[in-house]
């Protein structure tokens, strides 16, 4: 009598977990659901969005991408100030540039999701910056949840891909009134080093967090215009640290 008591008492346990596992969940799935930041979002009727879409596809259909930059207007710069740094760096690695100007986190959801764009390839390395974009519009926890959805959506689709998640870059929350004023760090966005903060436990088997910040920043913690010229984008200079601060890392992410 007391061992089948025993059973009965575990096997109710067990049921009670389960609700109770199922129940978080839901909870958590209703979280994401809630979360702004954690929704795919497109942007086609955008007709330079729509260009680089379409021609991410295309580069999806040829294959033969090793690594993968997925990004916004930061990363889609390595096509521009960063090009010599790109070609001495990243082009040897058969290395791919999807960013795209202005993307938030849940337009790079969509880009993989519903815009299928990592359809076709097989990349080694992935490495994701993202989120700048969103400081304006969303809490540092939404930002950071939605760097999370696509490191998920990254890890689902691609199993055997391993993922650097850069943190978000410092920036000042404003522009300088005159030309060659130096602004205090307190005017970066704190939001970005409580993002920062969250991502930074992204770290698992296939996925690795790196914040390089701290590179672009002078010695009293500026950020010179040498290497920020409108303290968000980088200057040519900004993107050879850029390249040389990740290198070894991915080159290590490749084997």
């Amino acid at each position: 009598m007391f061992a089948t008591r025993l059973a009965t008492a575990g096997l109710l346990l067990a049921v009670c977990l389960v609700a109770a596992r199922a129940g978080d969940d839901k909870k958590d799935k209703g979280n994401d659901q809630k979360n702004p930041a954690a929704k795919p979002i497109e942007r086609l009727k955008l007709k330079g969005w729509e260009a680089r879409h379409n021609k991410f596809l295309e580069i999806a259909k040829k294959g033969d991408v090793e690594v993968l930059f997925l990004g916004d207007s930061i990363t889609q710069g390595w096509e521009g100030n960063g090009k010599k740094a790109w070609a001495r760096t990243f082009a040897p690695m058969k290395a791919a540039n999807f960013g795209i100007g202005g993307d938030q986190t849940g337009h790079v959801l969509w880009r993989i999701t519903r815009g299928k764009e990592l359809e076709g390839i097989s990349p080694k390395v992935a490495v994701l910056m993202i989120g700048t974009n969103n400081a304006g519009a969303h809490s540092a926890e939404q930002i950071a949840g939605g760097i999370k959805a696509i490191v998920a959506e990254l890890n689902r689709q691609k199993p055997d891909m391993k993922v650097l998640v850069l943190g978000v870059f410092p920036r000042y929350a404003r522009r300088p009134d005159k030309e060659g004023t130096a602004l205090p760090p307190a005017d970066q966005l704190p939001k970005i080093k409580q993002i920062n903060e969250i991502i930074g436990k992204l770290d698992s088997k296939n996925v690795k967090y790196l914040d390089i910040g701290s590179k672009f920043l002078d010695k009293d913690g500026n950020l010179p215009r040498a290497i920020m010229p409108d303290y968000l984008h980088l200057s040519p200079k900004g993107y050879d640290i850029w390249a040389d601060a990740i290198k070894e890392e991915v080159e290590n992410l490749r084997k």
